[in-house]
């Protein structure tokens, strides 16, 4: 696994950690030796505190109320995974932790941990820097574009591996659009045994899907001028053979 092209214009770790759970679907609580899951239950406010709308009669509830001040220390768990199917599809993990409590018929964790948890690493974001920082505007609709792109225009995906130098392209079996957000998009270049990510930078970042296609557009431009990468045309002449 690797990747031997630059990564540039990237969202930094708050906004990264403020975006997943901003684009998941669910996610999973642990609290006083429960532990549960939960799909389409949160939300985050602005200034960072999570939601978690849950049945009355759940144990998380009951687990909150039967807690000394009914603010028992909890867990929260998100997974951000990608869109298009790939292989070690999960991009990163989100832990937050600190006390559950209820409020409004809902419970609210306001987090006193947050760690942000890559491939390459794990991040422990300041809370005050988290409660601050703002999901990436795309965050919501990105798993409708990613797997749009890759669904409706393989050819355009085909024509920004152009973009990328030819070593991270060495032995690929297939490129698919892995993610994207406001600086730029990532490609997964696949080989048979490995993988490597790719960064394309926009030229200036997008704030709304209007501005995405403009940027991607001008991606695509940019490769209309650069050659075809070799190894992607060797892999042709061997498939057609």
């Amino acid at each position: 696994m690797g990747d031997t092209q630059d990564w540039t214009a990237a969202p930094g770790a708050a906004e990264r950690a403020r975006s997943v759970p901003a684009a998941a679907w669910s996610c999973a609580v642990t609290a006083d030796g429960v532990r549960e899951e939960y799909a389409g239950a949160h939300s985050v406010t602005e200034e960072g505190a999570v939601r978690l709308a849950v049945p009355d009669d759940s144990a998380l509830f009951g687990a909150v109320l039967c807690a000394p001040r009914q603010e028992p220390a909890a867990l929260l768990e998100f997974a951000d995974v990608a869109p298009v199917p790939v292989r070690h599809r999960i991009r990163a993990r989100l832990f937050l932790s600190g006390r559950l409590v209820p409020s409004g018929g809902a419970l609210v964790l306001h987090p006193d941990r947050v760690v942000l948890r890559r491939p390459t690493g794990a991040v422990v974001i300041e809370p005050d820097e988290f409660a601050a920082a703002r999901p990436d505007p795309l965050a919501g609709a990105e798993a409708r574009l990613l797997t749009h792109l890759a669904d409706a225009h393989p050819d355009a995906v085909q024509r920004l591996t152009r973009l990328v130098r030819p070593e991270s392209l060495h032995a690929a079996i297939r490129v698919v659009p892995l993610a994207v957000d406001r600086h730029g998009l990532t490609l997964r270049v696949e080989r048979t045994r490995a993988h490597g990510d790719v960064r394309l930078p926009f030229h200036t970042p997008a704030d709304d899907v209007a501005q995405l296609t403009e940027r991607v557009h001008a991606l695509l431009a940019q490769a209309a001028a650069a050659g075809c990468p070799r190894a992607l045309q060797r892999q042709r002449a061997d498939g057609d053979g």
